[in-house]
């Protein structure tokens, strides 16, 4: 079977498994999260061998470069023979790390929090 020249940039990272769905690629495209050379790109654009990609994925931002082209999704064992994965690994270790909101103590079987108790939190928060 031959390589397409050029396929759209949302077939892509769906067939890469970059994202879950074709739909979620897509709308990361639309919201500028995905971006060649730094420029945010449309959906619809096309890809080619040899571009790096920069796509926010969750709370990782994930940098490949473009090894092959396929239109349909693969399995995950051949994912490695369509993209090179450039991501530092700082960025993986970023979820492990969670960042916790400050905890509000407040007494067991004191109830539900009335509704000053609620503005008293949430002037906290902010």
């Amino acid at each position: 079977m031959e390589s397409p020249a050029a396929v759209r940039v949302d077939k892509w990272l769906w067939a890469a498994r970059l994202y879950k769905t074709r739909t979620l690629a897509a709308d990361a495209c639309n919201a500028g999260k995905v971006r060649i050379q730094n420029q945010p790109i449309k959906p619809s654009r096309s890809v080619r061998v040899g571009e790096v990609l920069t796509a926010v994925t969750g709370d990782i931002t994930r940098t490949v470069k473009v090894l092959g082209l396929v239109e349909k999704r693969v399995g995950a064992k051949l994912v490695d023979d369509l993209l090179e994965d450039l991501t530092p690994a700082s960025e993986y270790e970023k979820p492990r790390n969670p960042t916790f909101a400050p905890f509000i103590f407040r007494p067991k079987g004191a109830g539900r929090p009335t509704k000053r108790d609620r503005r008293k939190i949430d002037n906290f928060n902010e």
